[in-house]
């Protein structure tokens, strides 16, 4: 089995098909299938079920998977790690929930950026719960999440202190008002898609004010779900800091809430068995000089 076949195989799991994985591999179609047919004649069974919209893992794929990521990230690490010879270079990459990288990190990479000019920085945005296996499975060497986060094979420190607000259209001047000019199910609940703890904290508040069927809409950016609020379209929850630097400030309202449902803690987050090479031990020092951080 040949990692080659590996890396490839998990390529395609990831983008749903061979011409997005032939993109990202940086090679051509015809060699990302020829190395898929290989890879199951190797092992005997179909790992991807074939279809209009593209390719899903069968159930036999969906086992490989892991190991396969595993397998992936670990020659990665081990090349990094042979080639470490203490000066930061070479690639890291990092992840972030799109809220944090908006507002956050843009001084701490530049900084960094600045300090380190030979490592090749490449930052990944996507719910927490996303960032979360893509550190254990080591396809990123670290990642900006919401806590709490409990698990056995990470380690964490906390970066950045957040205070979530409601946002609403300025309409509403009050909590008291929204809660009372809105039908029993409810405000639509405008949320990035499943695995965002925000997304987790919103529902969560809905159903103490009584709203557990209101309609949820997924959007994919940020700049799209202020506009939808300032439209009127439905309510949200974000970080103050993030929705202060809008545009549209001036055409929605900020609803403080108590501390139990305000307070989310930003953690950064790093395998507990990995190789801590120069790159990444680099920038962990950045975070910690950053003024923005909150001392552990």
């Amino acid at each position: 089995m040949e990692l080659t076949d590996l890396v490839t195989f998990s390529a395609v799991a990831r983008t749903g098909g061979i011409t997005r994985a032939a993109d990202e591999l940086n090679t051509v179609q015809s060699n990302v299938t020829q190395r898929i047919k290989a890879l199951e004649a190797e092992i005997g069974t179909a790992l991807f079920e074939r279809h209009s919209r593209g390719m899903t893992l069968t159930g036999a794929g969906r086992r490989l998977l892991p190991y396969a990521e595993r397998m992936a990230a670990l020659s990665r690490e081990a090349v990094l790690a042979a080639r470490d010879d203490g000066e930061p270079k070479g690639p890291l990459a990092i992840g972030s929930m799109e809220t944090t990288a908006a507002v956050r990190l843009p001084s701490l990479l530049a900084d960094f950026h600045r300090r380190f000019p030979a490592v090749r920085l490449s930052l990944r945005t996507a719910p927490t719960a996303d960032l979360v296996a893509a550190v254990l499975d080591g396809s990123l060497d670290g990642a900006f999440v919401a806590g709490p986060i409990d698990h056995a094979e990470l380690t964490s420190v906390i970066a950045f202190r957040e205070e979530l607000v409601l946002v609403t259209a300025r309409r509403w001047s009050s909590l008291a008002a929204l809660r009372a000019g809105t039908p029993q199910s409810g405000p639509t609940a405008l949320v990035f898609r499943t695995g965002c703890t925000y997304r987790q904290r919103l529902e969560q508040l809905f159903s103490e004010f009584g709203w557990p069927s209101a309609t949820r809409f997924e959007l994919g950016t940020l700049d799209g779900m202020i506009g939808c609020v300032a439209a009127d379209m439905g309510v949200t929850l974000l970080p103050r800091a993030v929705v202060a630097r809008s545009d549209l400030s001036e055409s929605i309202t900020l609803h403080t809430l108590s501390p139990a449902q305000s307070r989310v803690d930003t953690l950064f987050i790093q395998r507990r068995s990995a190789h801590l090479y120069s790159a990444l031990e680099g920038f962990v020092g950045c975070l910690n000089k950053n003024d923005q951080v909150i001392a552990a």
